[in-house]
């Protein structure tokens, strides 16, 4: 019994023959029979009869090879491939380095058949069109589609993109520091020699089995960052922001079981709160309805309309009933402007803007190594723990050299805004890190 079937040209993809254990070239036999592992053969082994186990010579066979046609007669199957692969090592478009790579077709056909076939296709392009059209539908009404990390971009050294990406080398798609970073160190003085004896051989045998677990360990934590798209810190913060209040705050709850899981599951649980949280919202909206004898949407409406009026008329009811209350109170006057003062935040003279709120410092990296002082100057000052580290560390490396330091050298050191580098030199004057020249 004879059938073709395609393989890749290389021979190390396949495994080697049963007779011989040579590796199989082009064509070769394939028993029918036995299974379900393939049994496989060279033509030498098969021509001799080879038999093995429960493998006999009159089993049926297939003989697998690629010559034969595909998508054009001039072409088979090992030239498509050949061609695919060319094209994908020198780029689409360099049909001169694809001919040299395929040896076996001219410039022209290379670039008439991949045009034809796998460009202008209208089989190939209504496939693609009918896939994108059920993806996006897809997307539109379910989920929002969780997305693993690609490499990102290299950004410029000193820039908000760095900063979330401490610590992280794009050029090298590797970290700067490893997790147990001195792992290696345990092993630099061990050396297996002949005259160790049994214990001392075991103990040693030991130690770099412990140093593999440590590897297993961190490779375990590099893909966890890797496939929940953890280096770019923006990016995930940004899909988190689609979610509503109550949503993300189980999402930053829920983040530390995110290991347990892979990056969809963890998604479609997500999402799964989220759906139940619009429903309950919605049940409860309902019920109100229900409560107010209201039977239909239209009258949902109306009621929705009016009941934010009311709502409106409720509030300014009570802010003029709390200044008549606090009004004849002179100390009680002043605690509710002060109660007020604190509700609406300052509006800067100059500009007329209001002032930027503190910075939430919840995720980003180098937090955990600030005290609370420093924590709240981060916050007022809008500050990211690694940028001030690095700031802090060069003030103090520039004091101890110098002997003190004035605040026009921090400012010619810390190439930021005056009053951020002012209030950086000021905390450190008080904190007693540094002293003045």
């Amino acid at each position: 019994m004879d059938r073709l079937a395609s393989f890749g040209s290389d021979p190390f993809d396949k495994p080697p023959c049963r007779g011989c254990s040579s590796y199989l070239t082009e064509p070769y036999i394939k028993c029918a029979e036995c299974g379900p592992s393939p049994f496989l053969l060279c033509l030498q082994c098969f021509t001799k009869g080879f038999e093995y186990k429960k493998h006999e010579s009159d089993h049926k066979y297939e003989i697998m090879t690629s010559d034969f046609p595909v998508l054009d007669p001039g072409w088979t199957a090992q030239e498509e491939m050949s061609l695919l692969e060319a094209v994908m090592d020198c780029g689409f478009g360099n049909w001169w380095d694809v001919a040299y790579q395929m040896r076996s077709k001219s410039k022209e056909e290379c670039e008439s058949h991949y045009m034809k076939n796998f460009i202008n296709n209208p089989l190939f392009s209504s496939t693609l069109l009918s896939l994108r059209q059920i993806e996006e539908s897809r997307s539109a009404d379910g989920a929002i589609a969780f997305k693993p990390t690609e490499d990102p971009p290299r950004p410029t050294f000193d820039s908000v993109l760095s900063r979330d990406m401490a610590g992280y080398m794009p050029a090298r798609a590797d970290f700067m520091e490893e997790f147990d970073n001195y792992a290696e160190w345990d092993l630099k003085d061990i050396d297996f020699v002949d005259d160790d004896s049994d214990v001392l051989h075991s103990l040693k045998v030991a130690v770099v089995d412990i140093y593999h677990s440590r590897l297993k360990e961190r490779q375990r934590r590099k893909k966890i960052v890797r496939d929940h798209g953890l280096i770019n810190l923006r990016k995930f913060q940004m899909l988190e922001r689609c979610y509503p209040k109550e949503v993300q705050e189980l999402y930053d709850v829920m983040r530390r079981f995110a290991r347990v899981a892979g990056p969809t599951e963890h998604d479609k649980f997500i999402e799964s709160h989220a759906l139940e949280f619009e429903l309950r919202r919605e049940i409860r909206r309902l019920q109100e309805y229900r409560k107010a004898g209201i039977q239909s949407f239209c009258s949902a409406k109306v009621y929705e309309r009016v009941k934010r009026v009311r709502e409106d008329e409720r509030r300014k009811r009570t802010m003029l009933c709390d200044v008549l209350q606090y009004i004849q109170d002179g100390r009680a006057c002043q605690q509710w402007l002060t109660l007020l003062c604190a509700c609406f935040p300052p509006v800067s003279t100059a500009t007329g803007r209001r002032s930027a709120p503190p910075l939430n410092l919840t995720g980003l990296p180098g937090t955990e190594k600030l005290n609370e002082r420093e924590k709240e100057l981060c916050q007022v000052v809008r500050l990211v723990p690694g940028a001030y580290l690095e700031y802090k560390q060069a003030l103090l490396s520039e004091c101890r050299r110098q002997g003190g330091l004035r605040l026009a050298q921090a400012r010619s050191l810390i190439k930021i805004d005056v009053n951020k580098t002012r209030k950086i030199y000021d905390f450190l004057i008080r904190e007693g890190c540094i002293n003045k020249a």
